[in-house]
């Protein structure tokens, strides 16, 4: 006696199951949009936080220590025009000004504007390494101040430090090296603003390490020095960290 016929999948499910899979697909893609058009994303890493104290230490003893030199002949157009993407460091030529690349990269929940090639960042929530405060930023002609992007060594105090010496291209690099850049509240960096180590530190005392880890790492780069107070400083924090 022949086996009963084992009945068929119909088609109509088959283009059911193909119609559900690629609709989740879609809802699980990383960049949706918001009610204004705006596109969405949860936003970058963040900087770096990966630093050794040891080995910060061991890249300031080998910095040169020297007086800070002139500051004559220095003005912010000789680092280039602010944020150009005309550079040869991370995120250069990407179509984008450095602000924004910095913007997406420590801002969380972020949304962009439209119609920028995913560029522009319009609002997001940045963690502060500068104060420990939550931050909420918003793009305008009367918000976007509250978050400002810090030159970690500021540009004033490279040019004292030896950067005066470097080329034109290396300057531009300089001013819009991620690693010589953070998003930070705005207030608070104006407060610091050319100050080195041994003049300022950010208010949050947990940030220390790491900031001065991160200007030890910039002065290494671009082959800068530090000053005595500075070197002093500088020790003085990693050794406690």
């Amino acid at each position: 006696m022949a086996g009963k016929k084992k009945p068929s999948i119909p088609r109509w499910l088959w283009l059911l199951c193909f119609v559900v899979v690629s609709v989740a697909m879609v809802l699980l893609e990383p960049y949706d949009s918001d009610s204004s058009g705006a596109v969405t994303s949860p936003g970058g890493p963040g900087p770096s936080s990966t630093y050794s104290a040891s080995s910060a230490l061991q890249a300031l003893a080998a910095l040169p220590v020297r007086d800070a030199a002139s500051q004559s002949g220095y003005e912010r157009e000789a680092f280039g025009s602010a944020w150009t993407d005309s550079v040869t460091v991370e995120f250069g030529k990407n179509g984008c000004d450095t602000r924004n690349d910095i913007l997406k990269r420590d801002l969380v929940h972020i949304s962009l504007e439209p119609a920028t090639k995913d560029c522009t960042v319009r609002t997001g929530t940045l963690h502060d390494p500068y104060t420990g405060n939550e931050i909420f930023f918003r793009r305008g002609s009367d918000t976007s101040s509250q978050v400002q992007i810090d030159h970690v060594v500021a540009l004033s105090n490279a040019w004292k430090t030896g950067a005066q010496q470097l080329d034109e291209q290396q300057r531009r690099n300089l001013a819009n090296d991620p690693r010589n850049l953070i998003a930070v509240d705005g207030p608070t960096n104006q407060s610091k603003g050319d100050a080195d180590a041994a003049q300022w530190l950010p208010p949050n005392a947990g940030y220390h390490c790491d900031y001065v880890a991160q200007q030890i790492e910039v002065k290494s780069v671009y082959k800068l020095w530090v000053t005595p107070a500075e070197h002093e400083a500088m020790s003085r924090v990693l050794s406690a960290c």
